[in-house]
């Protein structure tokens, strides 16, 4: 190994993030932490394939220390949050995805981040939980992570606040505001650019004071709240190219792209359940 190669395994390089799977530096620092993981005494249910590691270490620019934490903490947090992780059935969901609650964007930013759009208008609360509304987000994320150019440049998220009611608020008590905040911060191997804000009304305020705390300063920098006249200021952070006509822009109207993620969720049904939690005893997917 490098002089340069073992600082940078040390301390991170985020250009290490640009080289190609193949690289020598990348496959001596999936191999550093795969010893690194076979050393430990956990059972690593979803195995320790090349790929796999590389998200995390991807996610921590390539500091092996921090990818090998993140790789401990994404495991535990699916043990410690069954009620999340146990069943990633998405068909289960299927009456939320059809209702548009969640779209993911056909063109990325231009950064290259992969951007969520999430509408709180369409999740009624009667018929699902917040844990239930946050496994949509568990599922989307479970799937993107697989792509390279996530791994390298992150995802933003887009919350339209549109409808958000009291019984909205009920579900989000301070043990569910530190579940979201801790697989926002330091238990999902995906880098989060920025948290969009969009039609928040004074309701929700007081949401967000309790979620907040839990958050790091790097992350509490990427918040940003845009109101009801939120076009000027969210179209300074995304291209409007890229957002549907009902955000100011010029790509997909949000219904095409509501359908097309909700399509592509469900076929992807079989690999969500191989890594569900509660198949954690049989051999994942390599």
């Amino acid at each position: 190994m490098s002089d340069r190669a073992a600082a940078d395994f040390v301390q991170g390089n985020p250009k290490l993030n640009e080289l190609p799977e193949e690289s020598p530096v990348v496959t001596e620092a999936i191999e550093i932490l795969r010893k690194r993981a076979k050393a430990d005494s956990y059972h690593w249910p979803l195995g320790l394939a090349d790929e796999y590691l590389l998200r995390f270490l991807r996610a921590r620019d390539f500091c092996i220390d921090q990818a090998f934490k993140l790789l401990k903490n994404y495991h535990k947090w699916r043990e410690e949050c069954p009620e999340i992780t146990a069943n990633l059935c998405p068909s289960s969901l299927l009456n939320l995805y059809r209702a548009g609650y969640h779209a993911v964007l056909k063109s990325r930013d231009d950064s290259g981040s992969k951007v969520l759009v999430y509408r709180i208008e369409q999740w009624e609360p009667k018929e699902f939980t917040a844990y239930e509304v946050f496994r949509v987000s568990l599922i989307t994320s479970e799937l993107i992570v697989k792509e390279e150019e996530t791994q390298r440049n992150g995802i933003k998220a887009i919350f339209d606040l549109q409808g958000w009611r009291l019984v909205h608020a009920f579900q989000i008590t301070p043990s569910m505001a530190k579940r979201i905040a801790g697989v926002m911060t330091d238990s999902f191997p995906l880098k989060v650019r920025g948290i969009h804000l969009i039609n928040e009304p004074l309701l929700f305020h007081p949401v967000f004071a309790i979620i907040r705390p839990f958050l790091p300063d790097k992350i509490k920098e990427r918040v940003h709240m845009h109101g009801s006249n939120y076009i000027p200021s969210l179209h300074q952070h995304f291209p409007s190219s890229i957002l549907p006509p009902e955000y100011g822009g010029s790509g997909p109207p949000i219904s095409e792209m509501c359908e097309e993620w909700t399509e592509c969720v469900m076929k992807s049904e079989d690999y969500l359940l191989t890594i569900s939690q509660n198949t954690q005893h049989t051999e994942g997917p390599s």
